[in-house]
């Protein structure tokens, strides 16, 4: 019997599209509309692991194992470690967070998720400073001013433009494409900086200068900007500051070209000053270009359970913060980590070689629903029901909305809050609890 699931949420990037329609026959998804293509590739299933899978050593080759031998191995693993990190989280639920951060507390553990190689400066940032930002839709309804700034949506958010912030239309921005103006400040000239009004190209770890120098400008002293700050000439820099002072509504979003630069989190804590002094001359606001579909949701859950976004170690028996200290690639480059769980989150692929080295090292258990660079460094792999598809549960935006995911299909594999439940049961039982 086929159906259609309509008004359907994309489980992909921080976008959180709403719109998709799902045809389903049997149990098996078998067309997917109004979804990107990568959002379209990951409803419709690929490269999926059937089974779980240990092995004796690194250089050995997996053996297809039972739920239960491979949650026995993952659970004595990870009781038997003196200093184990939980690491990804972005692509599961915020039901799936809840369920790690409880494993975390039961073994002393840290517990970190993938903004601390993508968005983490920009907590800190906000931590400093605010953020005087918006929904998505007040953008789409109301901005005639989109500035884009070291972030390209073309590749990382293909619906993005089309959606929330450049050609779609909106209540008080009828015209849509041909109501705004659209900037892009980036190193290079992208995909997006090609569909802008005005690209703005800065050199390479330059955005903090470029930014003081549009706040000297802001409020009035101009004489004392030189006539190029990081690579951008002063006319150009005078011509953006009017520009966003003369917009009704002015939305800047900005990507890891700002937050893994050099300055990090300075950067963002300048752009937030920036933004929260053009709002003397209009209404601007600013947002971070969240990457996997929820892994802003894991900073709301873990600030609600432990009071703080990421990076929380429960070694001293209560939460502790320290980024620079408790971060996952801290512990990898400092060799202090013994074991670590890396679920809903590709290590192997975005961390830096040192810290995958180490992981190499190590006994690793890997909890995901796909093959990925981080299998290739697992002691014990345990494949999942896919977060947002065959299970339901919250997931929040990049504008810090929280959406309700609907189960599309029947899951065939355990989800991951079962298999969490069932590691940390089993550790208590291993740690005499």
């Amino acid at each position: 019997m086929t159906t259609e699931i309509t008004d359907a949420l994309c489980p992909f990037c921080g976008c959180n599209c709403d719109d998709i329609t799902v045809v389903v026959d049997n149990n098996r998804i078998t067309g997917v509309k109004h979804a990107c293509r990568v959002g379209t590739a990951k409803i419709m299933g690929h490269h999926r692991i059937e089974t779980p899978m240990m092995r004796a050593d690194k250089k050995s080759e997996f053996k297809k194992v039972s739920y239960d031998e491979a949650i026995e191995g993952a659970a004595r693993m990870l009781a038997m470690s003196k200093r184990p990190l939980l690491y990804g989280w972005a692509s599961a639920l915020c039901e799936v967070h809840k369920k790690g951060i409880l494993l975390a507390e039961e073994m002393g553990a840290i517990i970190d998720n993938t903004a601390t190689v993508c968005h983490g400066p920009s907590t800190l940032a906000v931590h400093e400073k605010g953020l005087p930002s918006s929904t998505l839709g007040q953008i789409k309804n109301r901005a005639d001013v989109v500035v884009f700034w070291g972030s390209n949506p073309v590749h990382a958010h293909p619906r993005h433009m089309g959606r929330y912030s450049v050609f779609t239309k909106g209540f008080f921005q009828e015209k849509g494409r041909r109501g705004r103006k659209v900037i892009v400040v980036d190193v290079r000239k992208t995909e997006t900086a090609s569909m802008a009004d005005e690209f703005v190209q800065v050199q390479q770890g330059s955005d903090y200068l470029v930014i003081s120098a549009m706040r000297a400008i802001l409020s009035g002293h101009a004489d004392v900007v030189p006539d190029s700050a990081g690579g951008v000439q002063k006319e150009q820099l005078v011509k953006l500051v009017d520009t966003l002072k003369g917009a009704k509504f002015c939305g800047i979003f900005f990507g890891m070209g700002l937050t893994q630069s050099i300055s990090r989190y300075k950067n963002i804590d300048n752009a937030i000053s920036l933004t929260t002094e053009l709002n003397s001359f209009t209404k601007c606001v600013i947002m971070p270009m969240r990457g996997h579909y929820n892994v802003a949701g894991f900073g709301q859950v873990c600030s609600w359970e432990t009071g703080f976004a990421t990076a929380v170690d429960f070694a001293r028996g209560a939460p502790y913060y320290n980024p620079g200290e408790t971060a996952a690639n801290d512990l990898l480059m400092r060799k202090e980590t013994d074991a670590a769980m890396i679920i809903a989150g590709d290590a192997g692929a975005h961390f830096p070689a040192d810290s995958v080295r180490h992981l190499a090292k190590i006994p690793v258990v890997q909890i995901d629903p796909y093959w990925n660079a981080t299998t290739e460094v697992s002691n014990i792999v345990i494949p999942v029901a896919v977060c947002g598809i065959e299970v339901e549960g919250t997931a929040y935006r990049m504008d810090g909305v929280s959406l309700r995911y609907r189960k599309m299909i029947e899951p065939t594999l355990s989800t991951d809050v079962e298999v969490l439940e069932r590691i940390t049961e089993r550790v208590k039982e291993l740690r005499g609890v």
